[in-house]
């Protein structure tokens, strides 16, 4: 499975903070908004990942990342023109993805808990094994209107999708992580744009629910998704990782201990890429955990 970090859009919320650089370079705590996006994806096994982003902001994604070498990943960029949408991600990926599956993660979004890493196992091994042709996740939030809303029947199946509905048919919204096998690609390219002049995700959604092969998965306590994508989530989100990381002592979204925890780099290239920032709070971390 490949997967896919969508760091487009505008960030209007956000302004004017990013009128000069994407919200997805912003600092979360004491780490870039991207490094939590990309975490995830580490977290679950994957290796082979695209980041979309405009063409302003593509070479500071580069500069920041490079090709993944020192995390043992290959990391590849693509030009989004415009903000078309989330969907619009597969159709720029298309070469990208070929014929494998594909997970897709807003760059925005911040995902944790205990539970992450199996979660991300059992959405992609649904995929693998055909059981299904796309898995998203149900999150209960308390203003569904601001996002896309899953409805279950009494036996938890979906029986609808929503993007930001007045009247919500449930509290469960939709993150920002969803699976697909590749058959997405011809899927976002046959649905139509929004009023709002975009290719919805939940247009993708509902033509796997029409087709009976989406399913979704629903998180309760001890999992927490945070969307920064206004001035005052994005202070709660930084406020969160603070307190996690000070409670706990480990750090949260740290990619070089995840590569080496995954295997992707030894302990020895860990000491490496902590001695080369042995001056910040940040390199020691990854000095002690690699003793």
């Amino acid at each position: 499975m490949k997967g896919i970090i969508l760091a487009g859009g505008k960030g209007t919320r956000m302004y004017p903070v990013t009128k000069s650089v994407t919200k997805q370079l912003l600092p979360v705590y004491d780490k870039p908004m991207i490094y939590y996006p990309l975490s995830v994806l580490l977290l679950g096994g994957i290796k082979d990942i695209l980041i979309i982003s405009d063409r302003d902001n593509l070479p500071l994604f580069k500069s920041l990342l490079g090709g993944g070498e020192d995390i043992g990943v290959s990391i590849s960029y693509a030009v989004q023109e415009k903000p078309d949408g989330i969907a619009e991600s597969f159709v720029i990926a298309e070469d990208f993805i070929g014929g494998d599956d594909v997970c897709l993660i807003l760059g925005d979004n911040i995902f944790y808990g205990q539970d992450l890493t199996s979660k991300f196992e059992e959405a992609k091994s649904l995929i693998e094994n055909k059981k299904c042709e796309a898995v998203v996740f149900g999150y209960p939030v308390m203003n569904p209107k601001e996002f896309g809303v899953v409805e279950f029947d009494d036996e938890g199946k979906v029986i609808s999708i929503e993007e930001k509905p007045e009247e919500p048919k449930s509290d469960f919204a939709v993150p920002g992580l969803y699976f697909y096998n590749s058959g997405v690609i011809g899927v976002a390219k046959s649905i139509r744009p929004s009023k709002r002049g975009e290719k919805e995700i939940t247009a993708v959604n509902k033509v796997y629910l029409e087709k009976g092969t989406l399913m979704c998965t629903r998180l309760y306590r001890g999992f927490s998704w945070l969307d920064t994508g206004t001035p005052e989530r994005l202070l709660k989100a930084a406020a969160f990782i603070s307190t996690v990381q000070k409670t706990q002592g480990f750090y949260v979204a740290c990619i070089e201990e995840i590569a080496w925890r995954r295997g992707f780099i030894t302990k020895e290239q860990l000491r490496e890429l902590g001695t080369g920032l042995k001056d910040t709070e940040y390199g020691r971390y990854l000095l002690s955990i690699g003793d």
